[in-house]
Parts: C-alpha cells; sequence; structure tokens
C-alpha cells in the first residue's frame, strides 16, 4: 500500500508540473509590430537602433518584417534574402546621392490584426540623397509611413490601418491583442525590445521538461522494484 500510495503521489506531481508546462507556454506573450533588419552576406542582423538613427552606406541591404515577436531573438526575419546586386540591378549609381536596397515584408496572415490582410512581400531601390537615413531611404519609396508618439515604426504603406506594438498573448491568438503597455518586453522606437531574453515570466519550459523526465524515471524505478518484490 505505502508503495502504491508513493506512486500515486508522484503521478499527481507528474501532472501538476506538466500543466504548468502547459499554461506557461500558452500565455507566452509577444508583440506585433514592424522590426528593422541589416543585410549582409552572411544574412539578416536585428538591427539595434531605429531607422532614423541609422544612415546606411551606398549598397546597402535594410529589411523590415512585420510579425508577432517576443523579442529580438524570437524575431522573425524577412523572407526575402538580402541581394543587393538583384534589388538595384536597374539603378544606376548618380553623383551625390547612394542606393539601399529595401526588403519589406508584411508578414504572414497568422500574423496579421484581426480582419486584416497583409499585402505582398516586395522590394524597391531607394536612390537618397547620401547622408539620409534608412527611415528616409524607406519613406522614399514605400509611404505613407505612420509612428507613434515614441516614435515606433507603426505602419509602412498604410499596413496596418491602425494599432502600433500590441500585447498578443499565445491563448489569444493572432488577430486577439490588446495595447502593449511599457513593460520589459515591448518593442521600442528602435524595433528593438527592451530587456531581451528568454525568461518572459513563468518557468521555463526546459527546466520543466527535465523534472517530467526525472518524475518518470522515478515512477519507473518503483514500479520494477515492486514487480521484483512480489
Amino acid at each position: 500500500m505505502r508503495r502504491a500510495g508513493r506512486v500515486t503521489a508522484l503521478l499527481v506531481v507528474l501532472g501538476a508540473a506538466l500543466a504548468v508546462l502547459g499554461t506557461g507556454t500558452a500565455q507566452a506573450a509577444g508583440y506585433r509590430y514592424w522590426s528593422f533588419w541589416e543585410g549582409s552576406g552572411s544574412g539578416w542582423t536585428y538591427a539595434t537602433q531605429g531607422p532614423s538613427l541609422v544612415r546606411p552606406a551606398d549598397g546597402s541591404v535594410q529589411g523590415f518584417r512585420f510579425a508577432v515577436s517576443a523579442d529580438s531573438q524570437d524575431a522573425a526575419k524577412p523572407r526575402r534574402a538580402p541581394d543587393f546586386t538583384k534589388i538595384c540591378a536597374a539603378t544606376p549609381a548618380e553623383d551625390g546621392s547612394k542606393r539601399v536596397a529595401l526588403v519589406i515584408d508584411p508578414g504572414t496572415a497568422a500574423d496579421a490584426p484581426d480582419g486584416a490582410t497583409p499585402p505582398a512581400l516586395r522590394t524597391a531601390c531607394a536612390q537618397i540623397p547620401e547622408d539620409a537615413s534608412s527611415a528616409e531611404a524607406l519613406a522614399s519609396v514605400a509611404k505613407p509611413l505612420r509612428y507613434g508618439s515614441d516614435a515606433l515604426l507603426c505602419a509602412i504603406s498604410g499596413y496596418p490601418v491602425s494599432g502600433c506594438g500590441e500585447q498578443v498573448t499565445g491563448n489569444e491568438g493572432a488577430g486577439d491583442s490588446r495595447t502593449a503597455t511599457a513593460d520589459a518586453s515591448a518593442p521600442t522606437s528602435a524595433g528593438v525590445a527592451v530587456g531581451d531574453g528568454p525568461d518572459h515570466g513563468g518557468p521555463s519550459a526546459g527546466v520543466l521538461v527535465g523534472v517530467a523526465a526525472v518524475l518518470l524515471l522515478g515512477i519507473a524505478a518503483v514500479a520494477q522494484a515492486r514487480r521484483r518484490r512480489g
């Protein structure tokens, strides 16, 4: 009877651990916003400054991606390779100006606000003054732009029509969101999440999975001991 009680207790603890794991995953939060990327031969790198602060050199590639992301490590990259030669092939160099290749990716239907349909991904070659910023490059090819009161980029070419940096929890689903508050994970004007990191409240999934594995091993050991003694 004592052994049976121990097995039952272990099962209860295992069930509780798995329940907590499921709850933590369901309530993981993200933010729906335009992230800003810098391209190179090795791919895309999440920008550390906002587009209004970056002064790209001639031949640069910049990317913008609309998606739901928890932080910069989780952010979805533009779905087109940063290929300056291909994007700016039809735009000849001119004295006193520079060319910046842009990849503008409005994302997927799963990331779109409720009732919205994302426009198609597109590329453009911006030819701008030598001292112009990435924001000016974007404005030259993708108006209208919309910014929030904190200078966060809210819309490119009018998409999305409303909203800016809404928080979306995992159990709400895409399209059901609430306005983001200024907490440790909200995107800033740079499109960079403050306090980036894997811990957003709640237990680590890896830790809980490890606990569950240990408990399963314990249950197996108790059951094996019972068979030997019986």
